[in-house]
């Protein structure tokens, strides 16, 4: 039977595909680690008490980078090379959604927009990222080489996706709803079709190295597609609200450390 849980479990089986899958789970996490340390670094004046909280989200990034390469060295792995059809970061950053590397690698102070941009953009990229976490949550919470390493960046990426509701609510109250808005909607729109060919390119990757037949390798395709369709359709819309979150001041103390892994 073909299921989500059977399937991560076939990727996790096999070193070749687990080397992959946690290679690009490192590099995105590392590349996000990067960008909100700069982010942090060039908040304008008007935004300064929103940095250490930045700063914060920088450093659960790195933190989960580096869980993911101990995964791996667990196993006696290496890295593998991060093929660029399946490097979601920067297929996003092509996109023009987010803050592009080129203004980050400047000593400029950000905009206010820019701001509202880097949260609108995160608070997109969370929700997805939530909810890849919660389903791997669901059914590998208990494994007893994955489960703490799932747990731990599960918990960090629903503190994630609170502080953005926390903050974009606190900057709609300002005056800056209608734009946020607007940026949301821009984002998860090119969010949704980045997210379906990372997704294709991924499980073709994945197909080749376990060896899987045309028929599932088709099936797999139509459901990543089919979920593509709902999401186009309406789906989207879960990306773009805001509500006040149930986690208060998610990011407001320093980033848990994972001695463990690091």
């Amino acid at each position: 039977m073909l299921s989500a849980r059977n399937l991560f479990q076939e990727i996790l089986d096999n070193d070749e595909s687990f080397r992959l899958f946690c290679s690009i789970a490192a590099s995105g996490e590392s590349q996000g680690g990067w960008e909100n340390g700069r982010i942090a670094a060039l908040v304008p004046l008007s935004q300064r008490p929103l940095a250490p909280k930045i700063a914060r989200h920088g450093a659960d990034e790195d933190k989960h980078g580096r869980i993911f390469n101990a995964l791996l060295k667990k196993r006696g792995l290496t890295p593998a090379d991060v093929p660029p059809d399946t490097d979601y970061t920067m297929l996003l950053e092509r996109h023009g959604i987010g803050l592009a590397h080129e203004q980050l690698s400047r000593d400029e102070p950000l905009t206010e927009r820019d701001i509202i941009t880097y949260l609108a953009h995160s608070r997109v990229t969370e929700q997805r990222a939530s909810e890849q976490m919660r389903l791997l949550n669901k059914y590998f919470a208990d494994h007893p080489g994955l489960g703490r390493a799932v747990r731990m960046i599960s918990n960090d990426e629903d503190n994630h996706l609170a502080y953005c509701h926390e903050e974009l609510l606190r900057l709609a109250r300002a005056g800056h709803g209608r734009t946020i808005q607007h940026i949301l909607r821009e984002c998860a729109l090119a969010e949704i079709r980045v997210y379906r060919d990372v997704s294709l390119a991924v499980m073709d990757h994945m197909g080749r190295i376990l060896g899987w037949s045309r028929a599932k390798a088709a099936l797999l395709a139509t459901g990543i597609r089919a979920a593509y369709a709902y999401e186009r359709l309406g789906g989207w819309r879960r990306m773009v609200s805001l509500a006040p979150p149930q986690r208060r001041d998610a990011l407001g103390g320093p980033a848990t450390p994972a001695p463990e892994y690091a």
